[in-house]
């Protein structure tokens, strides 16, 4: 049976970037490095570095920060909760899953593309390890996310984790998206969702600047790549119509402070636009006892 190809497969060429991106910042095996991630790195080099100094960040300072976020509070809830499963959705050439099943052997980590970036994928980690578990296969806006939940076990909490993925869809399909977490997820023990999102710049001098990039990678991705929100209150309220009971936004600037030495930012801005070009979200449910 030949599987039909996804609308949203064209959005997969952002996986080789941002693979390669985490190789050079000495936190990926190179396995995950490819020749097009290579190729498209040194492409936007330049342009990267002129955001890094006129706009406060660039695609690549934000794919540290989203990373060490997710990864710091997949640590956290594993801590929490040793026989937790995940579901990676879009893993693309992310090494979370290897580093993860490599630090803690005993939790349930699987890994999910589409075809082609899912054979990829397994390839790359077939290289590390003959015996790493293939990357699962299935489009997330069919009934492939169903079955995939069912694969497993509703008595142990479940982490479902996306990164570099929500921001390419308009908020009809974010809607269905969240709603299809949390539904399939509904009958686990606890359900959390971990992400990445992309504010609207509403807070930094270049917005129109970062408006127009955004066009370009639209445009390059085939995809309906848009900002959704511009604050915390403004998402919370979004993902919590589609299921959610409890929604916390994370912003570099409070979560890492260090950084951010030359903003004085009070407390109480914590449900307010900080001005980082990327958030955090940790959403989750309880099953009803």
């Amino acid at each position: 049976m030949t599987q039909s190809l996804s609308e949203h497969r064209h959005i997969s060429f952002t996986a080789h970037y941002t693979g390669y991106i985490w190789y050079s910042m000495g936190i990926s095996h190179p396995v995950f490095a490819t020749r097009k991630g290579k190729f498209l790195a040194r492409l936007v080099h330049p342009l990267e570095s002129w955001a890094e100094k006129n706009v406060g960040g660039s695609m690549r300072s934000t794919l540290k920060q989203r990373h060490a976020m997710i990864d710091q509070h997949l640590d956290q809830l594993i801590t929490q909760h040793p026989q937790l499963q995940v579901l990676e959705i879009a893993c693309g050439l992310s090494p979370r899953g290897w580093n993860f099943r490599t630090k803690h052997p005993e939790i349930d980590y699987r890994e999910l593309d589409l075809p082609d970036m899912a054979k990829i994928k397994t390839q790359a980690l077939k290289q590390i390890d003959p015996h790493a578990p293939e990357v699962l296969t299935g489009d997330i806006f069919t009934q492939d996310f169903e079955r995939i939940f069912q694969s497993f076990d509703p008595k142990r909490p479940l982490v479902v984790i996306s990164e570099g993925l929500i921001n390419y869809f308009d908020q009809t399909l974010l809607n269905k998206l969240l709603q299809g977490i949390t539904e399939y997820g509904a009958s686990f023990q606890e359900l959390h969702y971990l992400t990445d999102i992309y504010p609207e710049p509403v807070k930094n001098r270049l917005a129109r600047f970062i408006w127009a990039s955004s066009k370009l990678l639209k445009v390059m991705s085939r995809s309906a790549f848009t900002f959704h929100f511009q604050s915390p209150a403004e998402l919370q309220q979004f993902f919590s119509h589609t299921g959610f009971e409890e929604v916390d936004v994370v912003q570099p600037a409070l979560y890492f402070p260090q950084q951010h030495l030359d903003q004085v930012i009070p407390f109480h801005d914590a449900e307010q636009h900080c001005g980082d070009l990327v958030w955090m979200v940790h959403a989750k449910t309880k099953k009803q006892r």
